[in-house]
């Protein structure tokens, strides 16, 4: 499962698909206006989130 964690203060959380109950996978999205902002993707249903933040900055993912 997907370990996103804290570099600032250790704050830890898993995160999986709620729907198919996959483990959500570290990626990024390209926006129109040239930005990339880190998500959370499933790949089994191919929902997408904004990844967690945590100390005002995203979270860093392991699996």
């Amino acid at each position: 499962m997907a370990t996103y964690e804290c570099s600032s203060c250790g704050m830890a959380v898993n995160a999986s698909c709620a729907k198919c109950d996959q483990p959500l996978e570290n990626d990024h999205l390209n926006l129109d206006d040239g930005a990339v902002v880190q998500i959370s993707i499933c790949r089994s249903c191919e929902g997408k989130i904004k990844s967690p933040q945590c100390c005002g900055s995203d979270m860093s993912c392991s699996i």
